[in-house]
């Protein structure tokens, strides 16, 4: 009985709580500064000097007896008491000998520190190229020694496949068994993978399988319920859940899945066949297609929205003939009308989506990849499609949704790693409770940030980053030119090919070269057109020579809307004290500002610009920082907006007895 009560027992989902607003927020907010207060790095750092002085102690130790000792560790942390916290230097000090014999990686300092911070409870902020991959092992072989469940979150199935794989040997040297959970698995393969002490998989596939043992579950979701169904129903079958519970997540890039990618929740729906809303979504656009701008509707660039205007609304009047007796109302006309609006003229082919096989698959904004398996809600997907002349696909029925927000905080420790996370550190600790900590660089950075080199047009940007890169090619050094989307980097890789220059093209049609095209950008000559993604997970190592020639030259096509992306791209270079230097390249005519800044402030910036007016440069650095502020503002107002639905649905249903879960 015990046995199989401690087997449900972790299954049992907290109940989340709000983050708290008002007085209440305040004072929670000053609880997060003082766990960000500079105190906390220093003990972090007198702590990991004090392991690395017991170098000695494990360094002549045979084979046999470290791990004789390991398995000890494995003992006292999985009783879980006082005993464990009180051997943890040692415990450290030993798993680092370990990863140095077993994987020919001797952790530094600053990893010791940030796997403290990991195991303490840390956003870990480390720059790239300092070995966060090794960081996170040390962290989860403490966590996996206790038994319970230890997920580290990673990015995509690449790395979650990859990096199982690299410190395998490290983690059974350990006593520790370690999975891997991918996209392309099927369940009897996630159960073996959820089933080891440490599983690597990603955000969106831990989710939707969170999600979908909860509908698997149906009404015995309290483990106390199954305990009881199982005992008086022995035969009836176990509950075919994937996962053994939520205990910790380490996750990395943790910017990108806490922030970035918490603005849309994850769904898990059925497609059902509904023929005669196909016909409505077909009309519809044919009912766009005589609707002209700023005579029939009018488009807010800032919040990607186009609503119709009285004219508009009577064109679509006038044809409600064509649309089915059912969809003839008032209102659900102009809003599937719209939809097709915002469609045509907000997603673009290259940018939001691609077409592959016949089918529209949604390209992440943030990262540059792929989702083949995602689609747009509200008829958005449809019309879409029909602006493809593609085939509609079926429309969808939501079974189950969870943010992503809310999803991490039914974790019991939660603790990430990331090269950016100090521009984030207030919302961070207000949704999810997770302090940053700045963890130092192993080595000085010697990179040089040049200054931005701004332009009237875009036209003039592209040739002079082509320009650019020629004249570091001719030098000899690799040059990694990061782009907003897979248009502009199909813009930029065809003027180069014109120009003779041989790229690699890193975007989302090819992102399973990902790695392989990342560890060859930063050999001598080469030059590497990336999105977004940009090799987030994989190491630029240069090649032999390039350090004397200056090392990797990182160039931003544009800027993004959060600083965060663009200190990740030009973290780029200089990793490990290499040389480097990086520069951004603005336009007036950038998507970002023709969104977000104000039409006089973009007429004043242009103006000065093609007039070579004094003060041109200032005017264009300080709107740059304008519309980045403003842009993070409504990505910010976003993901609360994300919160408050998980709240207003949770207290819509609770009558039913029943979770948002």
């Amino acid at each position: 009985m015990k046995t199989i009560a401690r087997e449900y027992r972790p299954c049992q989902i907290p109940r989340v709580k709000d983050p708290p607003t008002g007085l209440d927020g305040l004072v929670d907010s000053t609880i997060g500064g003082w766990k960000r207060r500079p105190g906390i790095l220093a003990g972090l750092k007198r702590e990991a000097k004090a392991i690395d002085a017991l170098e000695e102690d494990w360094k002549f130790l045979s084979e046999a007896a470290l791990k004789r000792h390991l398995l000890e560790f494995r003992e006292r942390f999985r009783r879980a008491d006082k005993d464990a916290e009180e051997c943890l230097p040692d415990a450290l000090a030993a798993i680092r000998e370990a990863a140095d014999r077993v994987t020919g990686m001797r952790p530094f300092v600053v990893q010791l520190m940030g796997a403290l911070a990991l195991h303490r409870g840390y956003l870990a902020e480390m720059a790239t190229g300092e070995g966060k991959t090794l960081t996170a092992a040390l962290a989860a072989v403490l966590t996996g020694w206790t038994g319970k469940p230890c997920h580290i979150i990673t990015v995509n199935d690449y790395l979650a496949k990859r990096d199982s794989e690299w410190f395998q040997p490290l983690y059974e040297f350990c006593g520790v068994s370690v999975g891997a959970v991918t996209s392309i698995m099927h369940a009897e393969d996630r159960t073996l993978g959820y089933s080891k002490d440490v599983t690597y998989t990603t955000s969106k596939e831990v989710v939707a399988d969170f999600l979908r043992d909860r509908l698997r579950l149906g009404d015995h979701q309290h483990p106390t319920q199954r305990l009881l169904q199982r005992h008086l129903h022995p035969y009836h079958g176990e509950d075919h859940v994937v996962m053994r519970g939520l205990h910790t997540a380490i996750v990395d890039e943790a910017d990108s899945v806490l922030i970035d990618e918490a603005v849309t929740p994850l769904i898990i729906s059925s497609p059902t066949n509904n023929n005669q809303l196909h016909q409505v979504y077909k009309e519809v656009w044919k009912i766009t297609n005589q609707l002209k701008k700023d005579e029939h509707y009018r488009v807010d660039l800032r919040y990607k929205e186009a609503v119709l205007l009285p004219r508009g609304k009577q064109v679509v009047e006038s044809h409600l003939s064509m649309l089915p007796e059912r969809w003839r109302g008032a209102s659900r006309p102009v809003e599937l009308v719209e939809q097709a609006l915002n469609a045509r003229e907000f997603f673009r082919r290259g940018k939001q989506y691609v077409v592959q096989k016949n089918k529209v698959v949604i390209v992440d904004e943030f990262s540059g990849r792929m989702m083949a398996n995602r689609k747009w809600r509200h008829g958005l997907h449809q019309a879409i499609e029909a602006k493809e002349g593609l085939p509609l696909s079926p429309i969808d029925q939501t079974l189950a949704r969870l943010s992503f927000q809310r999803y991490y905080r039914l974790y019991t420790k939660l603790s990430g790693m990331t090269g950016t996370a100090h521009e984030a550190a207030r919302e961070v600790w207000h949704t999810y409770h997770l302090p940053v900590v700045r963890i130092p660089t192993n080595r000085p950075v010697i990179r040089q940030e040049l200054p931005h080199r701004i332009y009237p047009s875009i036209e003039l940007k592209m040739d002079a980053i082509v320009a650019d890169v020629e004249a570091n090619h001719l030098l000899g050094r690799p040059v990694l030119v990061g782009t907003r989307n897979v248009a502009t980097s199909q813009i930029l890789a065809k003027r180069l090919h014109s120009e003779g220059f041989k790229i690699e093209l890193l975007n989302a049609l090819n992102d399973r070269q990902e790695a392989s095209i990342i560890a060859r950008a930063g050999r001598k000559g080469a030059i590497t057109i990336a999105t977004n993604m940009a090799g987030r997970g994989t190491d630029i190592k240069l090649g032999e020579g390039v350090a004397e020639l200056g090392g990797l030259h990182v160039i931003a096509s544009e800027r993004h809307e959060a600083r965060r992306i663009d200190r990740q791209l030009f973290g780029r270079s200089g990793r490990q004290g290499d040389p480097g230097t990086a520069v951004a390249f603005i336009s007036c005519e950038d998507e970002l500002l023709l969104r977000f800044a104000p039409k006089w402030l973009l007429g004043l910036f242009t103006k000065c610009l093609k007039n070579r007016l004094p003060g041109g440069r200032m005017i264009g650095l300080l709107t740059n920082n304008f519309v980045q502020w403003k842009a993070q503002k409504i990505a910010l107002y976003s993901r609360k907006s994300v919160l408050k639905m998980d709240t207003w649905l949770d207290e819509a249903i609770s009558f039913s007895g029943k979770s948002l879960i």
